[in-house]
């Protein structure tokens, strides 16, 4: 499959390949955030795996995108909760529909997972109503029972809101890890869009690494006078690197045209790195309605496009980890920028053979017994060899 315009030589060989996080599971293939999602995103190989959290109204860490479910579950065609359907005002967002913390546990665990994409992923509507809701927890369990290890970035959504309503879910968050002995797990993640949920999250004791998430624009619900971009100056990624361990930002914010028009990136990754900070990117998906414009194949927005050109593009910059709808194809894109490193790698090693050295011969000094003689005068030094080594 064809890479696309894009340079190798973006990434040296000290840096290493990235992580690859799928994205609310293999969402590319099943509904987001099921079981079978999320298994098959293992299966496929995907290093991490993304559930995002929020609250159900008896204070359970329920995995969804949204507290607003009526677009992922089939919740809307269900009469015995058509009056829980309501208005609300999230994050200054008004939103019609049905929210999970006016749900028990009990309750969503009666409900079923359906594609959010239907006109998209014609193909993930097959699933729909095979999966029911999953709690944090089970996701944990679930990794905990590969036979490699697995990491879990878990998103923490819409904390302020949260709040307001008297769920906190830094307070869930770390009862659910204690529960399930993640407290100090080195294959845990936490992301947010809320600087300030980090301050409790590491009062509370939660190990792991806490990565800020930062969108291509306006500003976070926490800091509503504050814009993301001021967090993307080198003073603000420095200041950034004093809270947490690193940013997770929109792949808009990489992605650039070179002068002859082709793809290239920013310097934002080079630039986080030096303020001390690991730096991931979300979201790679395949389909054309996701891509740039010139990484679309054909009018459909539901056909593949030249996923590779963009996946490779990313992959390469030196980033540290990506999200992916579809972490098979993220793999193989991987394995192209392995395999083509090594070859530039290998080229390198042949054309920069060290010389030859050989070492100068000296004519001893000889003195006599008891009496101290100048010593002799040395033999001329013969020229170095410059030849390089022959390793045919």
């Amino acid at each position: 499959m064809p890479m696309g315009r894009y340079r190798w030589t973006v990434l040296p060989p000290a840096v290493t390949l990235p992580l690859i996080i799928a994205h609310r599971g293999a969402s590319g293939y099943h509904p987001e955030h099921t079981y079978s999602a999320f298994k098959l995103a293992i299966d496929q190989g995907a290093d991490a795996l993304e559930p995002d959290l929020v609250a159900s109204r008896d204070g359970v860490l329920v995995i969804r995108h949204e507290n607003e479910i009526s677009l992922t579950t089939d919740v809307a065609s269900r009469p015995e909760f058509a009056r829980l359907r309501t208005t609300k005002v999230v994050n200054g967002v008004s939103r019609t529909g049905w929210f999970t913390e006016d749900f028990t546990w009990a309750e969503l665990t009666t409900l079923r997972s359906v594609e959010r994409l239907p006109d998209i992923r014609r193909g993930n509507v097959v699933h729909d109503g095979r999966d029911r809701m999953l709690r944090f927890e089970e996701l944990l369990a679930l990794v905990d029972a590969q036979d490699r290890p697995v990491g879990v970035v878990a998103e923490i959504k819409d904390a302020s809101y949260f709040a307001s309503l008297g769920f906190r879910l830094d307070t869930m968050l770390a009862s659910a890890l204690a529960a399930a002995g993640w407290t100090d797990d080195e294959r845990l993640t936490v992301e947010s869009f809320e600087l300030s949920f980090f301050a409790s999250m590491r009062a509370s004791g939660v190990g792991g690494r806490f990565v800020y998430l930062i969108k291509a624009k306006g500003s976070p619900a926490d800091q509503p006078d504050v814009t993301y971009a001021s967090y993307l100056t080198d003073e603000g990624l420095r200041g950034l690197a004093s809270v947490v361990d690193g940013i997770s930002v929109n792949k808009l914010l990489l992605l650039a045209q070179d002068s002859a028009g082709g793809g290239t990136v920013t310097d934002l990754v080079s630039r986080a790195h030096a303020a001390g900070l690991t730096i991931y990117c979300w979201t790679l998906r395949a389909e054309n309605e996701f891509l740039g414009p010139e990484h679309q194949i054909g009018d459909s927005p539901w056909g593949i496009g030249n996923w590779a050109a963009e996946f490779g593009l990313l992959m390469a910059s030196g980033i540290d980890g990506i999200f992916t709808d579809q972490p098979d194809l993220a793999v193989i894109a991987r394995e192209q920028i392995r395999v083509a490193r090594a070859s530039v790698d290998a080229e390198f090693a042949k054309e920069h053979v060290p010389p030859r050295v050989v070492p100068v011969n000296r004519a001893p000094v000889r003195r006599a017994a008891n009496r101290v003689r100048p010593p002799a005068p040395l033999a001329p030094s013969p020229a170095l060899a410059t030849e390089p080594i022959d390793l045919s």
